[in-house]
């Protein structure tokens, strides 16, 4: 129990830097994974299950999060959530991303 406790503030202290479609992918993958393990169990394929699900849930949780990027750095095209109002890299005033 204790390892996963520490596994879990190491992955939200890693993701603190990421844009929205990384962590999106990371916690998509995780939450796949974890799922993809528990239905595997259930046929005795642990491995397979986690492998399917942490693919399935980093596809999809990039996909999700990637819609949650609503403005961009028009020198460095990186992506921001909504509240951002500089970007990180070179301090250029971020543009809102028309859709």
């Amino acid at each position: 129990m204790k390892i996963c406790v520490v596994v879990l503030v190491l992955a939200a202290v890693a993701l603190v830097g990421c844009s929205s479609t990384q962590k999106g992918a990371v916690l998509g993958g995780g939450a796949g994974a974890g799922l993809g393990a528990i239905i595997g169990h259930q046929s005795g394929h642990t491995g397979e299950g986690a492998a399917i699900g942490a693919a399935v849930g980093g596809i999809s949780g990039a996909l999700i999060g990637e819609k949650m990027d609503k403005k961009f750095c028009p020198v460095c095209g990186k992506r921001y959530p909504a509240s951002a109002e500089f970007c990180a890299d070179d301090g250029t005033k971020l543009e809102t991303i028309k859709e």
